[in-house]
């Protein structure tokens, strides 16, 4: 009886596990049922300023010591690699974006849709944790910011206790006290809930305030830069280089907040990729040189982990400079929180309603943002700086290959709806299911071809040793050439990798393919802080899914998404 009920259970887990959200063909509506959303009033300007300013902050004002502290003067290709990385992966998420117009979830949503519901989960948690740890550590360092402006007036210099803003002495190597950062980041809170109207003024003043800042520190920088601090360039070697543009990365995921806000949009089929692209450009410029003015202005080994910026103007005497960079900092913390990832979940049950609710007046997610500000409080009173910044962006690094595959398996999707609806027979549908599975199975290879091609760089001892870098590579490059000409021999008469309406990512499945790879390949160079968190809140959110979410998911309502997908070959 208990085997049969065991049994029961598991079939019951596997099959909520594996069910997707169901979509409907429109051309730009959305009816969420509920009565309740958000408000439609950012255009592309309000999103290319979201964008930079949810990711300036993370990015100069914080893990520029951090990574230069290992890396040395090559935290500049740090940051270029991690810019390129991400580069090919907005590519993906702007044509998601553009696919999914209308509706809140991002990542997940992407994943939900394509994928399955268990996946999408785990893609929420592991991308969630990363927006929580990247505002613990700005708030963090902010905290430091602000007693460096303090401790300018000769009679609070030196009597500010470090559990205040810098932090006390680490305990077991990671737990530090901090009371500044927590207060923080309860007054942001406040602020993002008072309703996007006043968060997005707030946004747009703060974003051009630290745009014009980092200009001010590059210009004014530049002419204190000593080129003899740049040699050598890559003091520890090319490892510590990409092991800091893992860290990095996390620096340009503004771009997902961009996502993250489609019901936020006017005109999200053509805003949104703007919003993407264009904020990721600008911040890739600010950042290379931001980090070039940094390591020739101080030797890397004197740099600074909590405030950088402003200590390196401060040993040049240059106090003005240093008050300016603080409040660019505090700029910096005032756009980080600004996630509705939660209310996507909440609308689908995998999360309690609550997370769901949007406030009928302020038409912001209150619940779900003070959940997003607690989290970040605790994470920003108890830990140190160095731990927050290395076990950022093992969650997008993880989620964002998702989002490529996501793309290439859209595809499929589509052209085997379409070619079905035009050929009402089972034995092709039975083929097309084939090849989906051949096609992900080709995904799934490429993703253990980049971490294993990873894992044989980093702990390679030889120069001997790094050939076996060619058998992955190889390996992954033919599964590759699978999901090219393969796939397009699954109908006779269809284009498999269609570009869809609105903005499409150029040369699928060749780009998405590439950044599967590359994204776990970085992935492989994390700190090992990263991978213990990485599984810990996997099985943690495997749990909460098997216990909770697979018992309360809303898979069958009148809750209908519609999105832009391939015309039909009738239509074309």
């Amino acid at each position: 009886m208990s085997g049969s009920s065991s049994s029961s259970s598991l079939s019951h887990f596997w099959a909520s596990a594996l069910r997707s959200k169901p979509l409907r063909k429109s051309s730009d509506v959305i009816n969420t049922g509920t009565g309740e959303g958000l408000v439609r009033r950012l255009g592309p300007f309000d999103l290319l300023l979201l964008g930079i300013g949810a990711s300036i902050g993370a990015g100069i004002f914080v893990v520029t010591g951090t990574i230069a502290r290992d890396a040395g003067p090559g935290v500049t290709i740090s940051f270029l690699l991690a810019g390129a990385s991400c580069v090919l992966n907005a590519l993906c998420y702007a044509e998601l974006a553009s696919r999914f117009p209308a509706v809140v979830g991002g990542a997940y949503l992407y994943t939900y849709t394509t994928f399955n519901e268990l996946t999408a989960f785990l893609v929420f948690t592991q991308m969630m944790l990363d927006y929580h740890i990247g505002a613990a550590s700005i708030a963090r360092s902010l905290s430091s910011y602000i007693v460096n402006i303090l401790e300018l007036i000769p009679s609070v210099k030196d009597n500010i206790p470090n559990w205040v803003g810098h932090g006390s002495d680490d305990i077991f190597g990671f737990l530090s006290f901090n009371i500044l950062a927590p207060i923080l980041l309860v007054l942001l809170t406040v602020i993002l809930c008072r309703g996007v109207g006043e968060s997005t003024l707030v946004n747009t003043v703060m974003t051009m305030t630290k745009v014009t800042i980092v200009f001010v520190v590059i210009i004014v920088g530049a002419f204190e830069v000593d080129d003899s601090n740049w040699s050598p360039f890559a003091p520890t070697g090319f490892k510590s280089i990409l092991t800091g543009a893992t860290v990095a990365f996390f620096a340009y995921v503004g771009f997902d907040a961009v996502a993250n806000s489609a019901e936020e949009s006017k005109r999200p089929q053509r805003d949104l990729p703007i919003g993407i692209i264009g904020s990721l450009l600008v911040c890739v410029v600010l950042y290379v040189g931001v980090c070039l003015v940094i390591t020739g202005m101080v030797p890397y080994k004197f740099l600074g982990e909590d405030a950088p910026l402003a200590e390196a103007f401060k040993s040049k005497g240059l106090n003005s400079v240093s008050i300016l960079i603080s409040i660019g900092a505090i700029a910096g913390l005032t756009t980080t929180l600004l996630s509705r990832l939660y209310l996507g979940l909440g609308r689908d049950g995998l999360l309690p309603a609550i997370f769901a609710k949007v406030h009928p007046t302020r038409h912001t997610p209150i619940h779900a943002q003070i959940w997003v500000g607690i989290v970040a409080c605790i994470l920003a009173g108890l830990l140190n700086v160095t731990l927050l910044s290395h076990i950022l962006s093992v969650g997008s690094l993880a989620g964002y290959s998702v989002v490529a595959a996501c793309v290439i398996a859209l595809r499929w999707n589509n052209n085997n709806n379409n070619n079905n609806n035009n050929n009402n027979n089972s034995q092709l549908s039975t083929n097309s299911m084939s090849k989906r599975t051949e096609g992900i199975i080709c995904i799934t290879v490429i993703a253990l071809c980049g971490f294993t091609a990873g894992i044989f760089y980093r702990y390679s001892g030889s120069n001997l040793a790094d050939i076996f870098l060619i058998l992955p590579l190889a390996i992954a490059i033919l599964a590759g050439v699978c999901l090219q000409f393969r796939q397009a021999n699954s109908f006779s008469n269809v284009q498999v990798y269609k570009d869809p309406p609105g903005f499409s990512c150029p040369w699928v499945p060749i780009v998405p393919a590439a950044c599967i790879f590359f994204n776990i390949f970085l992935f492989a160079q994390l700190h090992y802080e990263a991978w213990v968190r990485f599984f810990v809140l996997s099985i943690v959110a495997g749990f909460v899914y098997a216990f909770y979410g697979q018992y309360n998911a809303i898979h069958a309502s009148d809750d209908t998404i519609y999105y832009h997908t391939l015309p039909s070959s009738s239509e074309a």
